[in-house]
């Protein structure tokens, strides 16, 4: 496609025009994507709470979260007067666009992935990274001490989290022998003979367990919504915001939990693979199957958020410094001394 719009716009204006068609592609479906998985969310935790859930705007209740969003977008935007108007405006919109950013390295199939660059992993891990930033400034900026208490609780929540995820990715990226994230799904092909995927590795699934955890952490999910505690902080760094400006944050976060349900699918559970490596299975479009594994994760996601009360604040920072980094720090040595004694001979 690339080629073919070169050809009428010239090498330079048309490479521009089709990565932007590219781009397009993969941030408008993601944006309908994220209001459907909302209406989802609600109606998972309806059912758990024996309730109806969203039902009356749309045949049934389908386009609610559309409603929501033309609610807020008609709002007016307030600013507090006291707020840094600036960053404060500025914060919700870094962290929308830090959350959109991180999919131009996700391999949806076979050679269909935006940019398929050999340190896809190390670019997520950088961009999810800077979403701390957004909060920060939102938390400061708002002159306001709840929001402030806020903004801290979150970053060194997700500082923590990150710091034993890393360690979780370097057991991935020691057994597949890049940090391409197409490469690494593909290294999960034909495992045990018939089985695609990391989780099976008894060496890796407990590692796809902390990282499944580590991901509702990450984008504060329950039970680690200490950044959004209601019973002491109203609505976290978000409580001075109104109107669009919210609703950045909104679709930022819901934004981030698709993120963390690919990553678990790519690293542990064979990505755009089928569950075995079985010719027929082949025949489905691997787009489906990542989908699939998408929407199982999040599943969970909200299956936990239902269920589970919200930890508190020591607890949260207890598990994240004294279980689950030791424990990712031992597979770290498990996993590259079993890869040195089998895959490389026990050589030095």
């Amino acid at each position: 496609m690339t080629a073919f719009i070169q050809s009428y716009l010239g090498t330079g204006f048309g490479w521009f025009v089709a990565h932007l068609i590219y781009i397009l592609v993969i941030a408008l479906p993601l944006l309908l994507a994220v209001a459907m998985i909302i209406y989802t969310d609600r109606k998972i935790w309806a059912a758990m709470a024996l309730r109806r859930g969203p039902n009356v705007v749309g045949p049934l209740g389908l386009l609610q979260s559309f409603a929501d969003g033309l609610k807020v977008f008609l709002q007016e935007t307030i600013i507090p007067s006291a707020a840094n108007k600036g960053l404060f405006l500025l914060a919700p919109v870094i962290t929308f666009t830090v959350a959109l950013m991180a999919w131009a390295v996700i391999p949806f199939s076979a050679g269909l992935v935006l940019a398929d660059i050999n340190v896809g992993l190390l670019y997520i891990l950088a961009i999810s990274s800077l979403g701390v930033y957004g909060v920060i400034i939102a938390g400061w900026a708002s002159n306001s001490k709840y929001p402030f208490f806020s903004a801290m609780r979150a970053s060194a929540q997700m500082i923590s989290y990150e710091v034993s995820m890393g360690f979780v990715l370097i057991s991935v990226v020691l057994w597949s022998g890049s940090f391409n994230l197409s490469t690494i799904i593909e290294t999960q092909k034909g495992y045990y003979g018939l089985l695609n995927g990391h989780g099976f590795n008894l060496l890796l699934f407990p590692m796809s367990i902390v990282f499944l955890i580590t991901s509702m952490a990450e984008t504060a999910r329950t039970p680690f919504d200490l950044t959004e505690a209601e019973s002491e902080l109203v609505a976290g760094y978000q409580t001075e915001y109104s109107s669009m400006s919210f609703a950045l944050f909104w679709l930022g976060e819901y934004a981030n939990v698709l993120l963390m349900c690919t990553l678990n699918a790519i690293l542990f559970w064979g990505g755009y693979l089928p569950p075995l490596d079985w010719a027929p299975l082949y025949y489905v479009p691997g787009i489906l199957w990542l989908f699939a594994k998408i929407l199982f994760f999040f599943f969970v996601f909200s299956w936990v958020k239902a269920t589970v009360p919200r930890y508190r604040y020591d607890q949260l920072m207890r598990l994240g410094w004294k279980i689950f980094l030791p424990l990712s720090l031992i597979f770290v040595f498990l996993v590259s001394g079993f890869l040195m004694l089998t895959r490389y001979g026990g050589g030095a």
